[in-house]
């Protein structure tokens, strides 16, 4: 009989050593835990083409929310291209990120991609421009009001008549947005628009089609082109260089990019105004959002941030991107 206790004793010992390392472990991995040993946090973001500088200045604002953070940082240009954006968004889900932004490619047909997002639980925000599929937020520019101010500028400068061009752009909510901005400033005016054509967003582009509705219209027959970006803008310029009219007709666009400052201090220059944004602190904003939707947080679904307008008369005073 004392055999059997004796064994009976030796099993309980046993065991009670075995509970004692088990609860050893789990204290030490929680301590380990709560001491910080958590995995670092991946963001990346699939932008516009990065020979614009708006979308340099994008993908700065977000490198330098990603450092403050801690975090690393995947970037990645899209070139307005929605096969590749779409390729890009599945490798970042691949890579397990946790927070994907994205400028859209177009804002409709990138609705699969962000539903593919949510699907793998990754917070996705859309910056510069909507995106379809149901982002947790949408950080833009006020577009609209960027179209309507590049408007009236234009209506004032020309009181109220005089024939005009419209370069618009790619396929995305921030350029059909400015485009209603603008057509509603003056369409109670009698400014007429001779021709709208699309620059996609680029000079190369925009130098083409221009050259195109200069030949379509004789000198002196143009009097302003609104222009739905910088990169336009500066095309426009270089086609009206080429032919000698540059004291035509005067340009108005939207940006407040660096190239189109340098382009208004000189004097030769015909562009007479930008609309600026502030692109480095719409990225810094989308991450700041996507940290919140990380944790859990209610985040606003659509944020404005606000324009001015960069004339001759203010140029000095602006400070730039």
């Amino acid at each position: 009989m004392g055999k059997y206790i004796h064994s009976f004793l030796a099993l309980i010992l046993i065991l009670g050593i075995s509970l004692m390392s088990a609860c050893s472990s789990a204290n030490s991995s929680s301590d380990s835990t709560s001491s910080g040993s958590i995995d670092k946090l991946t963001i990346a973001l699939s932008s516009g083409p990065l020979h614009n500088p708006y979308h340099v200045a994008v993908t700065e604002g977000f490198k330098e929310a990603g450092k403050e953070i801690g975090a690393d940082v995947i970037v990645e240009s899209a070139e307005y291209d929605l096969a590749k954006q779409m390729s890009q968004i599945e490798s970042f889900i691949t890579k397990g990120v946790d927070l994907i932004v994205i400028v859209a490619a177009d804002s409709k047909g990138i609705a699969a991609g962000v539903q593919q997002a949510k699907d793998a639980g990754i917070p996705i925000v859309a910056i510069d421009t909507n995106a379809e599929g149901g982002v947790n937020s949408t950080i833009t520019s006020d577009n609209y009001q960027a179209g309507k101010l590049a408007g009236e500028h234009i209506v004032n400068k020309l009181a109220g008549k005089g024939n005009i061009a419209i370069i618009d752009g790619p396929p995305i909510t921030a350029v059909t947005n400015r485009i209603k901005g603008f057509e509603d400033a003056i369409k109670d005016s009698d400014i007429e628009v001779i021709a709208k054509q699309n620059g996609e967003g680029s000079r190369e582009k925009s130098l083409s089609v221009m050259e195109s509705i200069l030949q379509a219209n004789p000198k002196g027959s143009i009097d302003a082109v609104f222009t739905i970006n910088d990169p336009e803008a500066i095309g426009v310029e270089i086609a009206q260089s080429q032919v000698n009219r540059l004291d035509e007709f005067f340009i108005v666009s939207v940006d407040g990019a660096p190239e189109a400052i340098e382009a208004m201090k000189k004097e030769e220059s015909s562009i007479d105004a930008t609309v600026a944004q502030s692109p480095r602190s719409m990225a810094k904003q989308a991450v700041e959002v996507g940290m919140k939707a990380i944790n859990g947080e209610k985040v606003e679904e659509d944020a404005k941030v606000p324009v001015e307008i960069v004339t001759q008369e203010n140029l000095a005073s602006y400070k730039g991107w």
